[in-house]
């Protein structure tokens, strides 16, 4: 397999699905509603379609799993797209989203990019080949404790259904770090953990393609990624935890 034309495509489709939420930032028509807190607008659609169209043109064979359209059957590879991750920062004119695409073989994520088109800032990893931001390698923080760490999570769409366990980890936590943020994409969430601006993210009820490229990223920049129980993380897994490693364990004790 030719990783090196992998991740050239992969970047071309982030670019393309980049443009048209450019395009579309403080421009919006409609937007509704999937859930009672979960929207979709048309530059979800579009930007989808525009990275579904470059992918498909290099690698018509191929699998691809995306947040809007769903999955579309192929063989020899699978695209895990998430078109637009932020879309509620996005439709209140918040530039903290991004373009996030993963590709996996055999169930192993092989390449991620993750492109946030308003802050200038492309992420890319291919597996054994370390982590960039726009071309520089990027690495994890060396925050040896918890108390001295910047965290970062996520609310679920759900949060109502898990609402006290979700607040008692939460509560737990900022107890315990220096400080925690909310920035509402969990892509950019793992790529900030992977150039040391956050030294830990936790969140749980997500979706391939909200953690899979950013996964990539994170881990070849040195991160540890599990699950809450401390299992190795996989593209399926509905909740995840990802460090420098250094407070990891003292992480996963408070989320457990």
């Amino acid at each position: 397999m030719d990783m090196e034309q992998i991740r050239r495509v992969g970047i071309a489709a982030a670019f393309n699905g980049g443009k048209v939420l450019r395009e579309h930032f403080g421009n919006l028509r409609s937007v509704r509603k999937k859930g009672a807190i979960d929207l979709v607008t048309e530059a979800d659609i579009q930007s989808e379609a525009a990275i579904i169209d470059t992918i498909a043109r290099a690698f018509p064979e191929h699998a691809i799993l995306a947040e809007e359209s769903g999955p579309h059957e192929g063989g020899g590879g699978r695209w895990i797209i998430d078109p637009l991750d932020g879309t509620t920062n996005f439709a209140h004119n918040l530039p903290l989203f991004c373009v996030s695409i993963a590709f996996a073989a055999n169930e192993e994520i092989l390449a991620g990019v993750v492109l946030a088109p308003l802050l200038g800032e492309l992420f890319v990893a291919v597996k054994d080949q370390g982590a960039q931001l726009n071309g520089a390698p990027i690495f994890v923080s060396a925050t040896p404790t918890l108390a001295d760490s910047l965290l970062v999570t996520g609310f679920p769409y759900d949060h109502a259904t898990i609402f006290d366990r979700m607040m008692g980890r939460f509560g737990r936590c900022l107890t315990a770090a220096q400080g925690i943020r909310r920035l509402g994409s969990a892509a950019l969430d793992l790529c900030y953990v992977a150039n040391g601006r956050f030294d830990g993210f936790w969140e749980q009820h997500l979706q391939p393609w909200d953690t899979a490229a950013g996964f990539l990223v994170a881990r070849e920049a040195g991160a540890r990624t599990s699950v809450f129980s401390g299992a190795p993380y996989a593209i399926e897994s509905d909740e995840i935890v990802s460090t420098n490693g250094a407070i990891h364990d003292e992480l996963l004790n408070l989320l457990k």
